[in-house]
């Protein structure tokens, strides 16, 4: 999904259940909602953060209940709080993946790839607004494990923000070796975000 289909489905959603938001003001108003990490399309997701304006005070303990029951299937709030820290302060995401071969994974493709992300130097090719540039990948990515033999299970913690490291960026890693281990499919999912401190963000 979107970042910008995400975020008019929560103000719609929002507005469904009675809650009034926050509008800027100007010749065009919008809802003020501000998603932390924009979400790769394609990217699955159990830790999206949100924040969200209101024009009146509420309690926030009550929102899941509330806006839940005219969320669309596959949307769910968890839970909801005052806000006490910036989107800024976050750091790492939390990742995990399968990854599929078209006849299963190569033999020994878990181990290959473990001592590949392990080696220190990942380089890669990443697009950013400024243009194509080479990273080494190792120095964003940490945790790494791979394991299976016919599907490969992945996970990670990978760079948020500065830079942000994505889906796209750790599969551009498997090029090596005339990409004998580039999945032909990949299903990625963030499990949670971190700060700088490794300490869950809240």
């Amino acid at each position: 999904m979107s970042h910008l289909d995400l975020t008019s489905t929560l103000a719609r959603s929002l507005r469904r259940a009675g809650v009034e938001l926050y509008y800027s003001e100007g010749f065009n108003p919008h809802p003020y909602i501000s998603v932390a990490l924009p979400l790769s399309v394609g990217c699955g997701s159990i830790c999206e953060l949100v924040d969200v304006g209101t024009e009146h005070e509420l309690r926030p303990g009550g929102l899941p209940e509330l806006i839940n029951p005219v969320l669309p299937d596959g949307l769910e709030i968890l839970g909801a709080w005052l806000p006490s820290r910036k989107f800024s302060e976050i750091k790492w995401v939390a990742l995990d993946a399968l990854l599929y071969y078209e006849n299963g994974a190569p033999p020994g493709a878990a181990m290959e790839l473990v001592e590949r992300f392990s080696s220190g130097s990942v380089n890669v090719i990443k697009k950013s607004k400024q243009g194509f540039s080479m990273i080494n990948l190792a120095l964003y990515i940490q945790d790494v494990a791979f394991t299976g033999s016919d599907v490969i299970n992945f996970a990670a913690k990978a760079s948020a923000q500065d830079p942000s490291i994505n889906p796209k960026d750790i599969i551009n890693a498997f090029e090596f070796d005339t990409g004998r281990l580039t999945p032909l499919y990949s299903s990625f999912t963030r499990n949670e975000v971190y700060d700088s401190e490794m300490a869950l963000f809240r």
